[in-house]
């Protein structure tokens, strides 16, 4: 960084100012909890020499504020893929069963949406197609923050729902299935080469709640990458312009993740082992009744606190599963 040609080439030179800002933030924080440890151990000594039981209620306050930060600081650490401190694109498909299953994406929708506030992370929908009764179909959403793709990859997979269905008259018990895929956002230094030739750009108007909301334009961009099939649409922005460009993007990461995956699949066919295909596997069951039960089918995690699991409470699972593959 001092040298005089450092800034000869500005990208390369902001993504080491950034790498070195993330490793001293790192180092920063392991000194503050090892500061926080040898207090903490004074104030305990203080506390039996004195015999201050006062100070109880502050020992055990600041030991489990230092338990969180260094379960924190260890999950970071197995957060070490080239990727995962990067925010994420998540979608979520409705799977078969129509409205039954509309409806439980939305309330992935929903579950994820909660989850990504309480980590301070900016949600932000790029596409969402409706159900026809209720719910949604598919919904694409940019969850920007840092490790949100490291955290959220481990939802990937086919999510269960076992509940009595409020579209049955009949008060039966359904199943829904609904699978979630997330690929990280890339930036500019990764090239997926995209050529014009290739692309097929379709405008159509875009969705609205009624009223002044409807839009009158066709602002709304599907962008197909013909050689691959891959799609990509929004509808969300200002302008067709703005929608172009953020549909440009998330194509962008999702041939990033194509090809990515077809050179893995290469590498294991040089190995001459056999792939396991994910998204088939059925990763948590949801079930409301007859009893109440989330069970990650990978860690066996299980709670029976549906609702905090609904309303974003699903570190529990996230976390056993990424410590499980490390």
């Amino acid at each position: 960084m001092s040298k005089s040609s450092f800034w000869d080439n500005r990208k390369k030179a902001q993504d080491v100012i950034k790498q070195v800002n993330n490793l001293r933030g790192e180092v920063t924080s392991w000194q503050d909890l090892k500061m926080e440890e040898e207090e903490l151990s004074e104030l305990l000594e203080l506390a039996r020499e004195e015999e201050e039981e006062s100070l109880l209620s502050e020992l055990e306050e600041r030991k489990e504020k230092l338990r969180k930060g260094l379960g924190d600081l260890e999950l970071k650490s197995i957060l070490s893929d080239q990727y995962d401190r990067h925010s994420a694109i998540l979608t979520i498909h409705a799977g078969a069963g129509g409205t039954e299953s509309c409806d439980w994406a939305n309330m992935l929708l929903r579950m994820y949406l909660r989850w990504g506030g309480g980590k301070g992370y900016e949600a932000k929908i790029l596409d969402i197609l409706p159900g026809e009764e209720a719910g949604v179909k598919n919904v694409t959403v940019l969850m920007r923050g840092e490790y949100a793709y490291g955290r959220l990859k481990a939802e990937i997979g086919v999510h269960r729902l076992v509940r009595i269905s409020p579209f049955d008259a009949g008060r039966r018990r359904h199943t829904s299935f609904s699978s979630v895929d997330v690929i990280p956002e890339v930036e500019d230094e990764v090239q997926a080469e995209i050529v014009d030739s290739d692309l097929r750009i379709d405008t159509y108007r875009a969705g609205g709640a009624g009223g002044q909301h409807v839009n009158v334009t066709d602002s709304a961009v599907r962008i197909t990458h013909l050689p691959t099939g891959i799609t990509s649409q929004c509808q969300n922005e200002r302008s067709q312009h703005q929608n172009k460009a953020t549909a440009l993007k998330v194509l962008r990461a999702r041939l990033f993740e194509y090809y990515r995956k077809k050179q893995e699949e290469e590498m294991v066919k040089q190995r001459g082992e056999k792939e396991e295909i994910a998204w088939g596997s059925q990763i948590r069951s949801y079930v409301f009744q007859p009893y109440q039960m989330v069970k990650d089918h990978r860690t066996n995690v299980e709670t029976g606190n549906v609702n905090a699991v609904m309303d974003g409470m699903i570190d529990s699972f996230i976390e056993a599963y990424l410590r499980t593959k490390r």
